[in-house]
Parts: C-alpha cells; sequence; structure tokens
C-alpha cells in the first residue's frame, strides 16, 4: 500500500488497562505506550499534549509521571505545538530519554531536528520515543469552539468528548447529548498549513495509530522502527497493550489507505496549484515517501 509508509508490523490493538481505556479516544495506545515507557525506563519524561486553560485547548506539557500522563488523555482537535518544549525537557528537566508524541507534520520537524539539530544542540540523541497520530487536517482552536458552539450548539464546557469518523464531526456531553455535523462544514475552519502536508500515517515515527481501520474501542497500530519494535513488543509482554493480528479486521487497512489517498492526492492538487498559479517561490513540505 502506497501511502501507508515503511512498517515492521501492524496490529489491531488497545490498552491493557482499564483505567486508561476509561477516558481514551479509542485504544488509548499513547498513554499505554508512554505509561509502560516511563515504568522501565525506556523514557523518564514525555512531551504531550495537556489540558489548558480553556476547554479542548491543548497546551504542551512535559509528564514524567503515569498521573501526568492520564491528566493528557484524549484526542484534541486543535494543535498544541509539543516541540516547543524540547529543549526545555532537555535542559530545565534534565531529560536523556525523551518520549514525545505528535501529527505526522510535527513528527517530520523532530526527525528534521534530529539531522539538522540547528538552535537543538541537545536534543538529536534524547529522543528515545516518537509516537504519531493519524491527521487529515486540524483546527485553530477558535475554529473548534465555533465548530462547538455554533454549529453543534453546544457549550464547549460541557463538552465530554469530539470525534471525526464516517464524514462527520461529533461531540457528546455527559447528559448523553450528541451532536453531529457534517465534515464539509468544518472544512473552512481548517489550519491553511495542512493543505501542503503529504503524510496521514505519520510514517517518520517509531510506533504510528490511530483509530481508521479497526472498529470502536480499538486502534491501527503501525509499528516502523527498531527503538518502536522493541518497545511495543515488551509492552504487550507485559499487559499494558493488547495487539491483535489485522487479518480480517474490518474496516481494515483498505480504509487506512483509502484516506491517506484522499489526503494525498488533495493536498499535491493544492501544492500544484499553489507553485504555478499563486506564489511559484514556495515549497511544499518534504514528501515523505521519497
Amino acid at each position: 500500500m502506497e501511502y501507508l509508509g515503511q512498517y515492521k508490523a501492524v496490529y489491531k490493538a488497545k490498552s491493557g488497562c482499564e483505567d486508561i481505556l476509561a477516558k481514551a479516544q479509542d485504544g488509548g495506545i499513547v498513554t499505554s505506550m508512554f505509561a509502560y515507557a516511563l515504568e522501565t525506563g525506556i523514557i523518564d519524561g514525555a512531551i504531550v499534549a495537556g489540558p489548558g486553560s480553556e476547554p479542548y485547548k491543548p497546551e504542551p506539557m512535559i509528564a514524567t509521571t503515569v498521573e501526568e500522563l492520564f491528566a493528557a488523555r484524549g484526542t484534541k482537535y486543535s494543535v498544541s505545538p509539543n516541540l516547543a518544549l524540547i529543549k526545555e525537557a532537555t535542559r530545565s528537566y534534565g531529560l536523556d530519554k525523551i518520549g514525545i508524541v505528535g501529527t505526522p507534520c510535527q513528527i517530520q520537524a523532530v526527525r528534521k531536528a534530529q539531522l539538522y539539530p540547528i538552535g537543538m544542540r541537545d536534543v538529536p540523541d534524547k529522543i528515545a520515543l516518537a509516537l504519531g497520530i493519524f491527521c487529515m487536517e486540524n483546527f485553530p482552536y477558535q475554529g473548534l469552539f465555533q465548530m462547538v458552539e455554533d454549529h453543534c450548539a453546544t457549550k464547549i464546557d460541557n463538552v465530554t468528548k469530539m470525534d471525526i469518523g464516517k464524514g462527520k464531526f461529533s461531540v457528546y456531553t455527559e447528559r448523553g447529548v450528541n451532536s453531529q455535523i457534517p465534515l464539509k462544514v468544518t472544512h473552512k475552519y481548517e489550519q491553511p498549513g495542512c493543505h501542503v502536508c503529504l503524510d496521514y500515517v505519520a510514517n517518520m515515527a517509531d510506533i504510528s495509530t490511530g483509530s481508521v481501520g479497526t472498529p470502536d474501542g480499538w486502534s491501527t497500530v503501525f509499528v516502523r522502527s527498531a527503538a518502536g519494535e522493541a518497545a511495543f513488543n515488551k509492552a504487550v509482554e507485559a499487559g499494558w497493550i493488547i495487539a491483535e493480528s489485522m487479518d480480517g479486521v474490518k474496516p481494515g487497512l483498505e480504509l487506512v489507505e483509502k484516506l491517506a489517498t484522499e489526503k494525498i492526492t488533495k493536498n499535491q492538487k493544492y501544492l500544484e496549484h499553489r507553485l504555478h498559479k499563486e506564489h511559484p517561490a514556495l515549497k511544499p513540505l518534504r514528501n515523505p515517501y521519497i
């Protein structure tokens, strides 16, 4: 499959910890992997999207305990500038083995910082585990706020979960209210920078994961690097992760490939248009498949 990147193995997986699953977005893979890695010394801290000063406005945080990881559970659909804390993690916190989670573009930036550490002197050998999340696009916080309050007619303070799937943006509240709008309504709120990204599955991560391809409560997990393979297999052996074969899973990798192709094809057309018609000097993000 052309747009799924290189990987060593792919699984249908979920957390083996009920406390994590209780408030997880899907299978709780990121929280479980970092919790296991913290407990076993694979990492000594993780940069994650923590809770911010306003509901669903993420702020990057450095988690050095499982309790802090738990506070950051759940997907936020507004970008969290996690890379801004890399130097803080190495210098102020003195971390030598850092975990970091990010969208595909953020994982590309992590790898670039490792290859060309201009202004990142202490970073290259400190990234121990990079977890990537599937991403079609992201929203500025004000746009997300309007999607929830104006289009879904729901106070964002009352929202317990947001989700994107099956062509709809959904919000849930503690009272069981479920408001949905078609994704065509959300397009105008997307971050413009998302339209130059040619990666859906974070194929430069050690492990990448997302809900697409697997049933509710599970996640699709690509294990991509030797470091990712070693950490994932140990987490499975220790019971932190439950992993099963993707064989026969519906909708399966075909849906992941379909969405990856849709994103990349659409954004390639935008890039060609921008390159030749509007801003000849501008260049796209690096194509991670070359």
